[in-house]
């Protein structure tokens, strides 16, 4: 016989922990599943450190959820008297008509975030050890930075065990059977029949949700760690993040913060992955060329060779832009998938909303643009 719950939150990743918590916190009965452990590095929600930044050039509409992400962050921050966010700022460069400057700007003018210009001397100043590219505009958002994003898992998860949730871990998903008035959850050891369910599933979404054909793809992404030469890049130098846009592709980064190394990665490309349960974690010589391009023209400070790497998923959409809907057949059953590589930022707020959805079938957070149904739009 099933177990019966009201809620079940099916993957406890980035996105996942942080909708077990929102649930948990407003007294709801909640149950979270996950195929791996708490903060695990098998998905998508690991490798030390995220950029966030209000700036957001993806779109404009991504504002607002970002404005609350940040008031949800601090929260976080303060119940789970942890440090989760440092706020050490962000340069971006990149050519003045491409699409990530003049999307930049688009957000300061829309909604006033706050964007510096910088100057020749500026640069200087505020990027020592980065080699700015002839004719590329730089720009600095002091209110972007990092999130420490295992820590930011493992504080949901503390919050959201603290209020009462409950959590199975390293149980995969065999079957989700949705019916209108009611969701069958089956793994290897347990049945359950929940009132609603919430899936996270990461990488694993197109195959939780084989009947939507979600139009999703994964593709396997390399995350560096370069030594320094020098301690110019360091968090306690003042350093911040750095994103630029190159003619090859597109390049992100962070301070050292043990003034050993610094890690960065291609945000581009990316080959397709099969099967996101066997990725192959292991570094090859064309992982790297790239990267090691951009440390050679961009960062002489920076040994062109990783002393380490790790692997990740970026479960991407056709556009680039989020999923975030409910089950056409029962709308208790809701889920977010594609963030497509610039979605951790969002977690705190994501959460919120797939509580609302998934407990009040409605949210009052501007979501339309992150609707399925564009992409049946699309092809009709």
């Amino acid at each position: 016989m099933p177990v019966h719950v009201d809620y079940l939150v099916l993957g406890l990743g980035g996105m996942g922990s942080s909708a077990l918590y929102h649930l948990a916190r407003r007294g709801m009965k909640v149950l979270g599943v996950e195929q791996f452990g708490i903060a695990h590095d098998r998905g998508s929600s690991h490798g030390e450190t995220r950029i966030i930044r209000k700036a957001y050039f993806e779109h404009p509409d991504y504002i607002p959820l970002l404005q609350r992400a940040y008031s949800l962050w601090d929260e976080l921050e303060q119940e789970s008297e942890k440090s989760l966010f440092n706020r050490c700022g962000l340069v971006v460069a990149g050519p003045p008509e491409g699409a990530v400057i003049k999307g930049v700007h688009l957000a300061e003018e829309r909604h006033g975030v706050k964007v510096e210009s910088l100057s020749a001397a500026d640069v200087l100043q505020r990027c020592p050890g980065f080699q700015i590219p002839e004719g590329f505009e730089v720009t600095f958002e002091p209110e972007a930075g990092f999130l420490h994003v295992e820590e930011c898992v493992q504080a949901h998860m503390d919050c959201a065990l603290a209020h009462g949730a409950q959590i199975v871990l390293h149980e995969p998903i065999e079957s989700l059977i949705i019916s209108e008035t009611e969701i069958e959850v089956q793994t290897a050891n347990q049945h359950w029949v929940a009132d609603g369910v919430i899936v996270t599933a990461g990488a694993w979404s197109s195959d939780c949700l084989k009947e939507l054909q979600l139009p999703l793809e994964v593709v396997r992404k390399v995350l560096f760690w370069n030594p320094v030469l020098s301690p110019i890049y360091d968090l306690e130098q003042g350093r911040g993040g750095f994103f630029f846009d190159m003619p090859y592709g597109e390049f992100y980064g962070f301070p050292s913060l043990d003034g050993k190394t610094v890690k960065l990665a291609e945000h581009t490309g990316g080959a397709k992955v099969p099967d996101p349960t066997n990725v192959d974690r292991e570094l090859s010589e064309s992982d790297s060329a790239s990267v090691a391009r951009f440390i050679g023209e961009v960062m002489p400070e920076l040994a062109p060779s990783p002393e380490r790497h790790a692997v990740c998923m970026y479960t991407r959409t056709p556009d680039g832009h989020f999923m975030i809907d409910q089950h056409p057949r029962n709308q208790r059953l809701v889920y977010g998938a594609g963030f497509s590589g610039h979605g951790f930022k969002f977690a705190s707020v994501m959460g919120e909303i797939l509580a609302d959805l998934v407990s009040d079938g409605k949210t009052s957070h501007p979501i339309d643009f992150l609707r399925a149904d564009r992409f049946q739009d699309e092809s009709a």
